[in-house]
């Protein structure tokens, strides 16, 4: 997928959206990542986190005030800008550069974290970029990933029943008709995907240990007003098929994957 460093509407309509969405609005978000990512690898100031996509930036806004090392690859140089200014609001300083996951040397060995929260149904050639990012981490190193669920019943992408159940080409005609031709340079979802699919990816590409979101979901952790969602969870641990249900049509998905040593 190309880099745009022009002024693009899905962009602008999407800084517009999230211009007046404070920090403490995404930190209980934003802290489940790091307490997930937490699990699999200590953190402290010499831990090197790499982030695919930065969006608002909140997620290196949370790191810097926590004295966490983070750095972002962002492919829209317009939001990289936004990022940037909704940092300094904070006191914080982003450091982002501009490029995309499949064309952007991340380095070899060089990251301890990489985190990709809602990012990777927007890369068009999304098993390279996952290949570069194992690349990119230290042996024991942690990629968080969240994205699309294809069999959602309703989708973050864009407000239409049965979104994600569509074919690729159908979504896209959608997606042009309504929204112009522009949505095809940066925004589109290019990918819906599956747990299954993902799994599969993650295992090819040699990560050594794959967990989904049942699988590394710490029930009792869970909050005690969730007692009916703590139930369901220990159920699906020890029952297959109920988690294969739920992941089929669960919101997202969500993985937590580790290099081996």
């Amino acid at each position: 997928m190309h880099v745009h460093c022009e002024d693009l509407p899905d962009v602008a309509r999407y800084i517009e959206q999230h211009a007046d969405i404070a920090f403490e609005d995404q930190k209980p978000t934003i802290e489940g990542i790091i307490d997930t990512v937490r699990k699999y690898k200590s953190l402290d100031s010499k831990t090197r986190i790499l982030e695919i996509g930065v969006g608002s930036g909140w997620l290196q806004v949370y790191c810097k005030k926590q004295g966490l090392q983070i750095h972002g690859l962002e492919i829209s140089a317009q939001l990289a800008a936004f990022a940037k200014e909704v940092g300094q609001k904070y006191g914080t300083e982003l450091d982002i550069d501009v490029g995309n996951i499949e064309m952007t040397d991340i380095g070899v060995a060089e990251h301890d974290v990489i985190i990709a929260s809602s990012v990777f149904e927007h890369v068009e050639d999304w098993q390279r970029g996952v290949k570069k990012i194992y690349q990119a981490l230290k042996p024991g190193g942690v990629f968080f990933f969240s994205a699309t669920n294809k069999f959602s019943f309703t989708s973050g992408e864009y407000n239409f029943p049965l979104y994600g159940w569509m074919p690729n080409g159908w979504r896209y005609r959608l997606r042009r008709a309504r929204q112009g031709e522009d949505i095809m340079k940066l925004g589109i979802d290019f990918h819906q995907f599956t747990y299954p699919q993902l799994r599969r990816a993650f295992k090819r590409t040699g990560f050594s240990t794959v967990l989904d979101l049942v699988d590394y979901k710490d029930v009792s952790q869970m909050r005690s007003r969730q007692l009916w969602k703590k139930k369901v969870f220990g159920l699906m641990k020890t029952h297959k098929p109920l988690k294969h249900l739920y992941l089929t049509f669960a919101t997202s998905t969500y993985f937590i994957c580790v290099k081996g040593v």
